[in-house]
């Protein structure tokens, strides 16, 4: 009888336990339909407070984004300006160093051909020259050197009636000048 009495016990602990457990699963499931449920009825609130805050981090971060860049930009636009003066610095000392003249230079020169083919005209047309800036105070222009020695030959000699000259039949013209031959005239920039 005794091990009736345990058996019995025994199967009443177990439908208790069972009981039990199958009440623990029943509010276990009821509890996540009604989480369920919450979810749901408040869900669209939660999505529209995350995409809000989403949008206010999102402008701040372009904004810092945007301030970074800029920096950059400038940090990277006065490092090429300094970069090409290097350049364009070196360059010109190399240029310099084999010969060749710089835009300076040849302005100069063209200003300095165009007062020079003025005062030729004007000698050719036998009209009074106007005085030509020398680059110089020292160099003389040849047409000033002519004027010159012209003058003093006719102030030294006595007024003798000479006899008449002939004119050479054919003048050999002068050689070109070569714009090398005119930079070799002028002070160089360094002096």
């Amino acid at each position: 009888m005794g091990k009736k009495l345990k058996e019995l016990a025994g199967e009443v602990k177990e439908n208790q336990l069972a009981s039990t457990v199958k009440d623990s699963a029943q509010q276990i499931w009821l509890a996540g339909l009604g989480a369920f449920a919450k979810a749901q009825e408040e869900g669209g609130k939660v999505f529209d407070a995350l995409v809000k805050e989403g949008e206010s981090i999102q402008a701040k971060t372009r904004k810092a984004t945007d301030e970074k860049i800029a920096e950059v930009a400038g940090k990277a636009t006065g490092t090429w300006d300094r970069l090409e003066q290097v350049f364009e610095d070196r360059v010109a000392r190399a240029l310099g160093s084999l010969g060749v003249p710089s835009k300076q230079d040849i302005d100069r020169l063209s200003r300095r051909v165009v007062d020079l083919s003025a005062a030729v005209q004007a000698l050719t047309e036998g009209k009074p020259v106007a005085k030509v800036a020398a680059p110089r105070a020292t160099v003389k222009s040849a047409t000033q050197a002519a004027a010159s020695v012209a003058q003093a030959a006719t102030a030294a000699k006595p007024a003798v009636r000479k006899p008449p000259v002939r004119k050479p039949a054919a003048v050999k013209p002068a050689a070109p000048v070569t714009p090398a031959d005119v930079l070799n005239t002028l002070p160089k920039s360094g002096e």
